[in-house]
């Protein structure tokens, strides 16, 4: 009984610090985009091919994969031409056709909020799906030469039209991905992801897990479209509530590594209930805001345990000169040179704590 009374109290103070931190109303609740890229009837019913082309919804991104393999370069391109959006989109195509289907969608948009994405014209845009707020995934370095890939999962308040907005750089997938980039190098590539909805704000659906589950369902698929386009198993950092949708993700991610910074929970307890084989680690800096919010689940609200305690079970990154919550990949910090050397595979003299034992 008290420890019902412990947890009905620590989510009044979950909603109390919500609240005061900027209230619910700052919160406006999302609808999840779910299902295959914008086009997809149109795909279907095309038959220029004289024969019947993949699913988006139904095949696999393997069976997507060995479709695209047994096409001829002018047969691509005839889909890249009529379904820019599909193929563009499609988990299992390879990168180099989905570069090229992004950056012809991009030139015929009219909506001035993906401008900058079409503005150079050597991006390499591996996803881009202007429905809703806009969901956009760009790759940094050579994808098919690399030997260690890394996939960066945001958080809340990020979409088409802020995925590398030039104020708050460190907490952009864009503004990530290139700070580890460009201490990686050569040999290696990473991906700012940001093909889910996320929260606005910190409201409801900051507190709650349905955009995270539907986040975690694309993940997936995009992970598994990586791997069919033989793409090396990635490490993958999650920033805040994309921690969240990476901890739903755990048990059917191919990944080398979970990276958690700045997490308000995984909805696990412990690393054990990620069930991965993955390694699992933690970055939290003393003045991230996030330490703040309670630590709990209870009824659908709160992300559960901190994965940055010791009773989590997972690898501590070093992050004391870290600052705030979107701080973690600014250059020159601890937790920057450790995201470096986990995503080089060098990470042998990072925290070595263990996972918990098994029951």
């Amino acid at each position: 009984m008290r420890r019902y009374a412990r947890t009905l109290v620590a989510v009044a103070l979950a909603t109390t610090v919500v609240a005061g931190t900027a209230g619910w109303a700052s919160g406006n609740a999302q609808q999840a985009l779910t299902g295959p890229p914008p086009g997809t009837a149109a795909w279907r019913a095309d038959q220029v091919l004289g024969r019947e082309l993949p699913d988006p919804e139904r095949d696999t991104p393997s069976e997507v994969s060995a479709f695209f393999r047994g096409l001829s370069d002018r047969d691509r391109q005839t889909l890249v031409v009529r379904h820019p959006l599909v193929v563009g989109n499609l988990d299992g195509v390879p990168a180099e056709l989905r570069y090229r289907a992004n950056a012809r969608a991009l030139r015929s948009s009219h909506d001035p909020r993906y401008a900058h994405l079409a503005a150079d014209p050597h991006r390499q845009i591996l996803a881009f799906d202007p429905r809703g707020r806009g969901q956009v995934a760009e790759v940094f370095g050579d994808l098919r030469a690399a030997r260690q890939v890394s996939v960066v999962v945001p958080g809340s308040d990020i979409d088409a039209g802020t995925f590398d907005r030039r104020t708050d750089v460190y907490g952009t997938p864009a503004g990530m991905a290139r700070s580890l980039y460009a201490r990686t190098g050569r040999g290696s590539a990473v991906i700012a992801w940001a093909g889910y909805t996320t929260p606005v704000g910190l409201g409801v659906d900051a507190a709650t897990g349905s955009l995270a589950e539907a986040g975690a369902d694309r993940l997936t698929r995009f992970d598994d479209g990586l791997a069919a386009d033989g793409v090396p198993t990635p490490a993958v950092f999650c920033h805040s509530y994309g921690s969240v949708v990476c901890g739903l993700a755990a048990s059917r991610l191919r990944a080398t590594d979970l990276v958690v910074l700045g997490s308000p929970g995984m909805r696990a307890d412990n690393v054990r209930d990620l069930h991965t084989d993955a390694r699992v680690w933690a970055a939290k800096d003393p003045s991230d805001w996030i330490d703040k919010v309670p630590h709990v689940e209870f009824a659908g609200l709160g992300h559960g345990a901190d994965p940055a305690s010791a009773a989590f079970g997972a690898r501590r990154v070093p992050a004391a000169d870290a600052h705030g919550h979107t701080g973690y990949f600014a250059p020159g910090t601890e937790s920057l040179r450790a995201f470096v050397k986990i995503a080089e595979g060098a990470h042998a003299g990072l925290d070595k704590r263990p996972v918990l034992p098994a029951r």
